[in-house]
């Protein structure tokens, strides 16, 4: 009998753990899960709103450095959050911001999109389709040679290291010795490799392009027999890129004191897709640009990279659209500045430029543009 009773409760205790539950079991379980799943979509979609990322270079490049520097100068929490992306160069950064998902912006060359536009290569009226957000630095050619190269010239039908196939040295490479009517053997080696190969005598060139001084170029010494090329001025080369001098400062390894050696640069410039005002990719390169402009005085801080101090916001990108929301910001800095009824910061500038009669530099307007934002900064 005792046998029966306890194998009788055993049963019922199984059956009572096997039971199916209650519907409102079921209705409390059914409510939680949703609204997990609203909570996680919730966050996922403020997260994603409030996110803009940004192409840069390799990793050994001054633009991936400038990207790591406006994530952390503009980033707010989960307001705004910026996410470098380590890229394949200038060229590639142009056509990602073109067409590859998730990139809201890049890092690259004046003289690259100049080249895109021309060549049709991206498509027709590219200059429709890609708006800057602002001129940044610039970029200095580094064309490395042994000391028994005297003259640019010389370097014809040579074998010569243009750097990765299709990247903005490989392009600007091309450009600037074409200009200058030198035909050389391309070659594409890694830096690193290049170097080594014209210490060793087996090609006559490394064309390096990166702002100044190159982190990669670091190790080099006029003591191993190199030096750094003479790069000509011509008319040819005016149109695309600036003179330039590699000094002692900049490399005290392979630049005697007191010399200089003449290049050229050109100017990297923060792009953006042409996207329409009420897209929600316009509106969140627009809060970037907000943060980014707003915060200017914090990227010329010594922790910084030095080339920030060449950045003015307010200089014009000759032959391409300024972003609608960067022009906005600068007209709203205009009005605010109260300049004479005028209302952009460029009309400013342009009521104050003829100063004894010569215009203002563009390093001029950087240090007007500098002093705007930091009155803007004090209570009136």
């Amino acid at each position: 009998m005792r046998t029966a009773l306890t194998l009788g409760l055993c049963l019922m205790a199984v059956t009572a753990v096997a039971a199916p539950r209650s519907k409102s079991g079921d209705n409390l379980e059914a409510q939680a899960s949703t609204a997990g799943y609203i909570q996680r979509e919730t966050f996922r979609s403020q997260m994603n709103a409030n996110v803009v990322t940004i192409m840069a270079g390799s990793p050994n490049g001054t633009d991936l450095g400038i990207a790591y520097d406006i994530a952390q100068v503009v980033d707010d929490g989960d307001n705004l959050r910026v996410l470098p992306i380590v890229g394949k160069g200038a060229a590639q950064s142009v056509k990602d911001v073109m067409f590859l998902k998730g990139v809201d912006m890049g890092i690259t060359q004046a003289n690259i999109i100049k080249y895109f536009a021309r060549s049709g290569e991206l498509g027709p009226n590219l200059v429709d389709q890609i708006v800057y957000v602002a001129k940044l630095f610039t970029e200095e050619v580094h064309i490395i040679v042994r000391s028994d190269i005297t003259d640019i010239k010389q370097l014809d039908g040579k074998s010569v290291n243009f750097g990765e196939e299709g990247s903005g040295t490989d392009i600007t490479a091309q450009l600037v010795l074409d200009a200058l009517g030198v035909n050389v053997q391309r070659l594409h080696l890694s830096d690193t490799e290049a170097l080594e190969k014209l210490k060793s005598g087996e090609i006559a060139a490394v064309v390096v392009m990166a702002g100044k001084p190159a982190s990669e170029l670091a190790g080099l010494k006029e003591a191993d027999g190199l030096k750094f090329l003479r790069i000509p001025y011509p008319k040819e080369l005016e149109d695309a890129y600036y003179p330039a001098l590699l000094t002692h400062d900049d490399y005290p390894e392979l630049v005697p004191a007191g010399e200089s050696v003449d290049t050229v640069s050109v100017c990297t410039v923060l792009i953006a897709f042409n996207w329409g005002g009420d897209n929600i990719r316009y509106k969140r390169v627009a809060k970037f640009i907000d943060g980014f402009f707003s915060k200017f005085d914090e990227f010329l801080q010594p922790s910084r990279n030095p080339k920030w101090r060449e950045v003015n916001f307010a200089a014009t990108l000759e032959g391409w659209r300024r972003s609608p929301a960067s022009q906005a910001w600068i007209d709203r800095a205009g009005s605010v500045a109260g300049a004479t009824a005028k209302t952009s910061f460029d009309s400013f500038l342009a009521h104050t430029a003829q100063v004894g009669g010569k215009p203002i530099s563009d390093s001029e307007r950087a240090d007007l543009f500098r002093a705007f934002l930091q009155w803007n900064k004090q209570p009136h």
